[in-house]
């Protein structure tokens, strides 16, 4: 597993994972609806699939003397460290925003709180699981899954944004800043990382059971 993921680091990913990676200075632009610096990623791992498909990266992992698993295994490492690296790297802007500038709320969608982090590891736990799964179906074809993902992120987008849009008790607590109210929102942090490792679990495991099946 060592050596497959140094080799998907090393020959397999994509440059724009890089650039899409920076894209955390995208939370100090006023009135931006943060979400999107997420889609961006999920953009660049279509990429990563894309040009490792291109690039006859299946074929070439699978001729070595590794599990048809443990190539997805490594894949699905790969996607989940890169998102963690995403959501990580956003950290220090979202502070910066509240902190050191003078900007005012975010009237484009919910505040980058600690509610938005939970939600965020939600975001991508609708493209693992939706993406992964169907992309190992076949092997190749990549397009209708993203296809799908991307309806998938879309709705989850306007379901949790609609909830700090509606005036409420909830947009309230969910697109609060003050300490009070983000120590009051850390369980669904704590319930969007788990549902974003157990997503992942299972979009892994199914994405190996298809890919056994696959005549390659």
């Amino acid at each position: 597993m060592k050596n497959l993921l140094f080799k998907e680091w090393k020959l397999v990913l994509h440059p724009t994972t890089f650039i899409f990676l920076s894209l955390g200075f995208l939370f100090l632009v006023p009135n931006y609806p943060f979400y999107v610096s997420f889609f961006y990623m999920c953009l660049s791992l279509f990429f990563l699939f894309l040009s490792g498909r291109e690039n006859k990266d299946i074929f070439f992992t699978v001729s070595l003397p590794v599990r048809k698993r443990d190539v997805v295994r490594a894949r699905c490492w790969t996607v989940a460290l890169i998102e963690l690296a995403q959501l990580l790297l956003t950290i220090p802007f979202a502070l910066i925003r509240y902190h050191w500038t003078s900007m005012g709320p975010n009237l484009a969608g919910i505040e980058a709180n600690v509610a938005f982090y939970g939600f965020a590891f939600g975001f991508f736990s609708v493209f693992n699981l939706l993406f992964l799964p169907g992309y190992y179906r076949t092997g190749y074809q990549i397009g209708l899954p993203f296809l799908f993902a991307g309806i998938g992120l879309l709705v989850y987008y306007v379901a949790v944004e609609m909830m700090v849009w509606i005036p409420s008790p909830l947009r309230d607590f969910l697109d609060g800043m003050s300490p009070d109210l983000m120590r009051a929102q850390l369980p669904i942090l704590a319930g969007g990382i788990l549902w974003w490792i157990l997503s992942w679990f299972l979009a892994c495991r199914i994405s190996q059971k298809r890919f056994e099946k696959v005549d390659l």
